[in-house]
């Protein structure tokens, strides 16, 4: 039984609900993709599907728009796939479960995929109709976006003609975004050597943090929970000794991390001051944190007695060093007169594991300054080797820069308006956006980027807003019609 039947506008959420019953987290998209080529070719619209997976759908125009300048319309068809500790949830194969509340769409107990599924959507139901009033349209949809613009790199441009593009990755009603920041990925790599120790065994959990988007949300100030158990491995180590077992932390590199676990061996006589060392650490950071994350909770559970393979001492002290020594974070905000309060660059750490043989850090690179992005890379590189680490750069997109010659703003601002009575807000974003990658293959290129309320993205507490995405749709059929 469908559960948005009913919602209007029905094209888009009947479009929607099918997208959340196909599994498409990144790395994950053959079977959307085909869905979608499956949709045009029964639609009777020519269809590109490309071997990584994109498509594009070719929609001609309406009568009176033949001579307009052909439109994109783009957005990406995988999605961020985490899911709260108690969930079973298989992504790769689960349709996710969605439901409504009010005025939200969200999926029960993991990431609802708004972002951006919504977009396809939106762009289907314009796809599937003849009520529209448009020009000549290429619809993109493009995969593995959240994982490092995989299939905007791989884009064949020489089969898009458009030169006005429209973005529909845009998370906030209202907000208008006319650039974006580049980034890329960091990787760190550290051996280690392990050896059989017995002691009282320890689980320790940092978690109930607020999580979400390490760019939109990096200015937040939210804590990290990979870089809080760095900082409780060093407060224990002044005041004690003790083994570590197992490290684990966060899924994405450009989500916050909300949890972060070890397990770790100590002596019996020293079981009750790691506990109690435990609680002041949990203290001083609850007290910290106090105005941004009121959940933050550190969980530490004796396990009784055990024989296990732990860190060897040097490779303890080298894990200890990353973890204290790394930046994380803003690192710095803009200064251009009028972005004052956008961040220009910045870290996350996304991952962290422990194997038998490897530590490894993964970590989102930001800045909207390329030479900014490879400097803080730079750094990271430095301070891996000093160590001993392998540092690594994957998934490297440039940054979208502003056209003050925008043909397209000026007229989205003005519908903007007209509908709602008040002025939009517009700005950059630090994020990675499409359109850097975009910008970069097509200039001179016009482009604009805007979309629906979706709430924590990225996390399993995402939701979509009905009446906002009612509005957005109304607001694109507006734009796209105006192009004529």
């Amino acid at each position: 039984m469908s559960v948005l039947s009913g919602i209007k506008p029905e094209k888009v959420f009947e479009y929607f609900e099918e997208i959340c019953s196909i599994p498409h987290g990144s790395g994950n998209t053959k079977q959307i993709s085909d869905y979608l080529r499956a949709f045009a070719v029964n639609k009777g619209l020519r269809v590109n599907q490309e071997p990584c997976g994109n498509v594009v759908i070719y929609k001609n125009a309406s009568e009176g728009y033949e001579n307009s300048p052909t439109v994109c319309l783009q957005g990406h068809i995988d999605m961020v796939c985490e899911k709260a500790s108690d969930s079973r949830h298989n992504f790769k194969k689960d349709p996710l479960p969605i439901a409504v509340m009010d005025d939200e769409v969200f999926s029960r107990g993991t990431t609802l995929g708004a972002d951006d599924g919504i977009a396809a959507a939106m762009m289907l139901a314009i796809l599937d109709s003849d009520e529209y009033e448009h020009p000549a349209l290429e619809a993109v949809f493009t995969v593995d976006e959240e994982t490092g613009m995989d299939g905007a790199k791989l884009l064949n441009y020489s089969s898009i003609r458009s030169r006005r593009v429209i973005n529909l990755d845009t998370g906030e009603e209202g907000m208008f975004y006319i650039s974006c920041a580049g980034g890329l990925r960091g990787n760190v790599s550290l051996p280690v050597d392990m050896k059989e120790h017995t002691g009282i065994e320890y689980d320790v959990v940092i978690s109930g943090l607020h999580g979400g988007h390490s760019g939109e949300k990096i200015d937040r100030y939210y804590a990290n929970a990979i870089v809080l158990m760095g900082r409780l491995l060093r407060f224990l180590q002044q005041r004690m000794k003790f083994r570590i077992m197992s490290l684990s932390g966060g899924l994405m590199d450009n989500a916050i991390p909300r949890e972060a676990g070890c397990h770790i061996l100590v002596s019996n006589e020293n079981s009750t001051t790691f506990e109690q060392t435990i609680a002041e650490f949990e203290r001083i950071v609850k007290y910290e944190y106090r105005a941004n994350e009121k959940n933050l909770m550190i969980y530490c559970e004796n396990l009784g007695e055990n024989t296990a393979r732990v860190l060897r001492n040097e490779s303890a002290k080298r894990v200890m060093y990353l973890l204290t020594a790394m930046p994380d974070g803003v690192i710095k905000m803009c200064r251009d007169e009028g972005q004052e309060d956008l961040v220009e660059t910045s870290l996350n750490f996304g991952i962290m594991r422990l194997s038998d043989e490897r530590f490894t850090l993964e970590a989102g690179v930001r800045s909207s300054i390329s030479s900014e992005k490879y400097a803080l890379s730079t750094k990271l590189r430095v301070i891996a080797e000093a160590v001993g680490a392998e540092y690594t750069e994957k998934g490297d997109y440039p940054a979208w820069e502003y056209n003050e010659d925008s043909y397209l703003l000026p007229m989205l601002i003005r519908l903007y308006e007209s509908a709602y009575g008040q002025s939009p807000v517009v700005r950059g974003i630090h994020a990675g956006l499409e359109c850097g990658v975009i910008y970069n293959a097509l200039k001179p290129v016009d482009i604009v980027s805007f979309g629906p309320t979706i709430m924590r993205a990225h996390t399993p507490k995402e939701t979509l807003s009905i009446s906002s995405t009612q509005r957005t749709f109304d607001l694109l059929l507006s734009l796209i019609k105006e192009l004529k």
